[in-house]
């Protein structure tokens, strides 16, 4: 009898299963959507914008006489004392002025003159402004220009830049004057 009752409670809680389970409808499925939380798959967005067109760097500008002539203009001339080729502290400015210019235009060297007054033999001369224009590249190579870029020449009293023969003649005169040159 014992086997009975529990004969009958199972077979009542099979039928009562099988009533909910077939009352129970079948629910519509959901697709999911970008925000339905984690664990759901979504897809990225394809991105139809174009991309931006390749910019070529500009070709770098040619080095032409005019290019040289204009960076030319542009240097400074230093001056010094009478028979002295020491970098006068006045003329710091115009070396840093001339080492920003090549700084910038990495594709051209320097040639610096050396220059001198009138007075003093042509010998004398040659060798002071051989000292002018050295003292004025070491100057910008501590700059940091290299020394290769830089070549130096002396042309004594030879090529004055201003004629007479007085004080402020002979205190042009004793310069370097620097060029642009090609590589």
């Amino acid at each position: 009898m014992r086997h009975a009752r529990y004969f009958g409670l199972v077979v009542l809680m099979l039928s009562l299963a099988f009533t909910f389970a077939a009352c129970k409808k079948k629910a519509p499925e959901i697709e999911p959507t970008p925000s339905s939380g984690a664990g759901s798959i979504t897809e990225t967005p394809v991105d139809t914008t174009p991309p931006p067109p390749v910019v070529k760097p500009p070709e770098e500008t040619e080095i032409t006489d005019n290019v040289l002539a204009d960076i030319t203009r542009q240097l400074q001339p230093v001056f010094y004392d009478y028979n002295k080729s020491d970098i006068r502290e006045d003329q710091i400015a115009a070396l840093q002025n001339n080492a920003r210019i090549f700084k910038q235009n990495a594709r051209v060297n320097a040639l610096i003159e050396g220059h001198c007054d009138e007075r003093g033999t042509e010998e004398y001369n040659l060798a002071l402004g051989e000292r002018r224009a050295r003292a004025s590249k070491d100057y910008l190579v501590g700059l940091g220009i290299a020394d290769n870029r830089i070549n130096t020449i002396s042309y004594g009293e030879s090529k004055p830049f201003a004629e007479g023969h007085n004080e402020d003649a002979w205190q042009q005169n004793r310069r370097a004057h620097f060029v642009a040159i090609k590589q």
